[in-house]
């Protein structure tokens, strides 16, 4: 028996296959902890987004601005059948109700310039923002006739005004539109569906008013976070938006135009333009208008890349740097005769592991850079001490440590990058590869 344990534990030792079978064992049981730090980082970036979440909501919202739009009463008959069991026939009744129609206007002009803003709570961090909008445009004469509404039949001192906005708390100014030589003050009117409306009273004018077409302008203060959209609900709609902040996200269709679009780390500047024929919806809807928020476009205000984020994207390359790490170590053995313990690559991986924890709580507390070079340099530090323990002499130790180092320095210009993550990240892992194999041309694999 002990001379099979003997023979065994020399197989072990002098075995090429079995100590590579030994480290692909360790590296996969490493994958453990490796994962409950990825699980780490995931709670802690759901609590961060709770805490933004809650920081957003008492300051405001996402907004999506929809208006000005006119809500016409109209007068219409309605037949109603009813069976008259007496005289055993049907009979018609004639009753006059009064229903909405909506008019789009035919111009909308936005101006928009957008100030953005940091909140803090404890260590975490969001982007609100203030936007100052200017709308003008014009609505065109009232004219329903191709709808069957005779002019008579509209009650046109019973128009109104709607501006619809996703974000009621938000607006910081008492809304007042300018319509033709009528000053209109808004007030909020309950409604279930996602937007909320501020309307006019009656407008109290006669049909002469809206023979012809007809303009109008207000301002809107609005305290908002995470996007500012706008619904095209001209005919010809134009938004034009400045802002400092650096990092602009376009969503919906249209996006701005590519001849005046400017981003800048000082900020950005984009025009859109949208037409009746780029989108979905008439001019002019009877009794009911439809939800168009769909149709918004505009901007999406985000941090590009956080610290969770960082760190998350970080710890994805953890297999490949305890594997590498791993594999130098084990190349080592090999050139050099000198026995490294299964324990001794276990120490190794968990230190490698380590890294992830320190930069996730220290990223916390400052930034990334100094929390990575923190991480990053104990580590180091630590697996070159300890391989110098193992190793003897000094030639092994620095090749660990500038290996181990160039590894950290590669995946940290990789996770600052965001167009060429990707391209970067193959190139580099080609050359490692290529180093690898061109370091281990040498080695004699039939030592079994």
């Amino acid at each position: 028996m002990e001379q099979k344990r003997s023979k065994f534990g020399n197989w072990m030792r002098n075995s090429i296959t079995a100590r590579m079978l030994v480290v692909g064992f360790l590296l996969l049981v490493l994958l453990i902890p490796l994962q409950f730090v990825q699980l780490l980082i995931s709670e802690r970036s759901l609590r961060q987004q709770e805490v933004i979440r809650e920081i957003n909501s008492k300051w405001g919202n996402e907004v999506l601005l929809s208006g000005p739009i006119l809500k016409i009463p109209y007068k219409t008959v309605v037949e109603q059948r009813s069976y008259d069991s007496n005289s055993k026939v049907m009979q018609t009744t004639a009753q006059t109700v009064v229903k909405n129609a909506y008019l789009l206007p035919d111009s909308l002009a936005i101006d928009a310039d957008v100030e953005s803003l940091k909140r803090n709570r404890s260590i975490y961090e969001s982007v609100v923002y203030t936007g100052d909008m200017d709308f003008s445009g014009n609505f065109p004469a009232i004219d329903f006739s191709e709808m069957d509404i005779a002019a008579e039949d509209i009650l046109w001192d019973k128009i109104t005004l709607e501006i619809r906005t996703s974000n009621l708390k938000g607006i910081r100014n008492s809304v007042a539109v300018r319509l033709g030589n009528e000053s209109l003050t808004m007030t909020p009117k309950y409604n279930e569906s996602y937007l909320n409306i501020i309307e006019s009273t009656s407008l109290g004018i006669n049909y002469s008013e809206f023979t012809d077409a007809i303009d109008f302008t207000f301002q809107i203060k609005i305290n908002g976070s995470e996007s500012l959209k706008f619904v095209p609900l001209g005919k010809e709609t134009s938004v034009s938006m400045d802002s400092d902040w650096h990092s602009p996200s376009f969503d919906g269709s249209p996006l701005p135009d590519e001849e005046t679009k400017n981003i800048s780390a000082e900020g950005f500047h984009a025009d859109w333009h949208a037409f009746q024929i780029n989108r979905q919806f008439q001019q002019k809807f009877l009794e009911t208008l439809p939800e168009l928020q769909s149709f918004g476009f505009g901007t999406n205000f985000i941090i590009p890349v956080d610290e969770y984020q960082k760190s998350e994207r970080t710890s994805k390359y953890g297999f490949m740097v305890i594997g590498l790490t791993l594999l130098v170590f084990l190349l080592i053995q090999l050139v050099s005769k000198i026995y490294i313990h299964p324990f001794q690559y276990v120490m190794i991986g968990l230190a490698l592991v380590m890294f992830y924890t320190l930069l996730i709580s220290i990223s916390e507390h400052s930034s990334f850079l100094k929390a990575y070079a923190i991480a990053g340099g104990s580590v180091l530090a630590l697996i070159t001490i300890y391989s110098r323990a193992i190793l003897k002499g000094f030639k092994f130790p620095l090749l660990v440590c500038g290996s181990l180092a160039s590894l950290y320095g590669f995946i940290y210009v990789i996770i600052q990058l965001e167009n060429y993550a990707l391209l970067v990240g193959s190139i580099g892992l080609f050359i490692i590869l290529a180093i690898i194999m061109f370091a281990s041309r040498k080695i004699d694999w039939g030592n079994d």
